[in-house]
């Protein structure tokens, strides 16, 4: 599967080893990752040399491209957000994780369209990356995306 990763870059980087672990499971389990830079400790330098639409603009076709979505939200970011709302609006599956205790926004922890887990370890991180994945496997996911007026 083509998995999008989300994590916060601009708004955080207190996460690092936790996003590094998260790309590391999905890429060894087969899975392409296109935004696994997200999980690189040089990311904001190595993207220096890219404009704020080039950004935009590849980040929204990953998400559009992508057969689910994996965000890891312990740290507030509206990037983050914003790759969340698209990938519900497309009807994509969402795994949203975030360390126990944190507070998280109530519109991740109350969106109907993603599931949302909180975890202290990283082998609770695992058991819910294989739950998510094989869930989206087995099944097809049906679009949430808003109905439009044609």
């Amino acid at each position: 599967m083509n998995i999008y990763f989300s994590g916060s870059i601009a708004g955080g980087r207190d996460e690092l080893t936790i996003y590094q672990h998260i790309v590391k499971q999905l890429q060894a389990a087969g899975h392409s990752v296109p935004s696994a830079h997200v999980a690189d400790p040089n990311v904001l330098a190595n993207e220096a040399a890219l404009t704020e639409r080039g950004i935009f603009e590849r980040d929204v076709a990953w998400v559009s491209q992508c057969d689910a979505l994996v965000a890891e939200v312990s740290t507030p970011s509206l990037g983050v957000g914003y790759e969340i709302a698209l990938a519900a609006q497309l009807g994509k599956p969402i795994l949203c994780l975030y360390r126990e205790g944190l507070f998280v926004s109530r519109m991740i922890t109350g969106n109907p369209h993603a599931q949302v887990k909180t975890y202290t370890t990283l082998d609770e991180i695992d058991a819910y990356l294989a739950q998510f994945l094989s869930q989206c496997l087995n099944k097809p996911y049906h679009p949430l995306a808003l109905q439009r007026n044609s």
